[in-house]
């Protein structure tokens, strides 16, 4: 995805936050580095993505200098940083980066924390885009047996999971399965938070999509 032209573009007011943080407090402090963040997301919906990165890439070269890679801190940043570099086209290097948080966020919260657990969701979702859906299942598989043990079948987590687990199976063409398992997922985010929920929304519309297409 190639970034839009910068010249002549109106401020953002997350920009001048950003200014002012680094001529208050210096490009260290974390209220700097937050703010960092902070104009990489709303940099993304403009298609400024390499900018993104490169202030990504700053927070997660401070974070780990300054509390060490396994903080959840760096590896928050390092997995945006991740997200980046695959929406700019290089998924084996998100790849790279989202098992060095699987792999940090074990050592530093266990197999079955919470974060642990969506850091996993989103390797295997990048695992799939890489083109190795089978490995992607069966990460998902025991993500789902992990969230749902831990935090419940109706847990949002596990929810998001059997919905990336159906589309992968939709991907390889176990369509039934998908389609009941996106069923489940739709029906039970109506019931717990609504139909207008954008969770719900989202589910439905893949759901919707699964009977248009007719390989059913």
């Amino acid at each position: 995805m190639t970034d839009e032209s910068t010249t002549d573009l109106p401020e953002i007011p997350e920009e001048r936050a950003l200014a002012e943080c680094r001529e208050r407090l210096g490009e260290d402090h974390p209220d700097t580095l937050t703010a960092m963040l902070d104009l990489a997301e709303v940099l993304w919906p403009r298609g400024r993505l390499s900018q993104a990165r490169q202030l990504e890439e700053q927070v997660v070269a401070a974070r780990t200098r300054l509390l060490g890679e396994d903080h959840p801190d760096t590896l928050k940043a390092l997995g945006k940083l991740a997200t980046t570099i695959g929406a700019l086209g290089d998924i084996g290097e998100a790849r790279r980066l989202q098992e060095q948080i699987v792999a940090g966020m074990r050592r530093a919260l266990g197999d079955e924390h919470r974060d642990t657990l969506r850091a996993v969701n989103n390797l295997a979702g990048t695992i799939a885009a890489e083109g190795d859906p089978i490995t992607a299942r069966e990460m998902l598989q025991s993500t789902i047996a992990a969230l749902s043990r831990v935090f419940g079948d109706d847990d949002r987590d596990c929810l998001t999971a059997m919905g990336n687990l159906a589309a992968i199976l939709w991907q390889m063409e176990e369509t039934d399965e998908a389609y009941w398992l996106q069923h489940h997922v739709a029906d039970t985010l109506a019931r717990l938070h609504g139909g207008d929920d954008p969770a719900t929304l989202a589910a439905t519309a893949t759901l919707r999509m699964m009977e248009r297409n007719g390989r059913l």
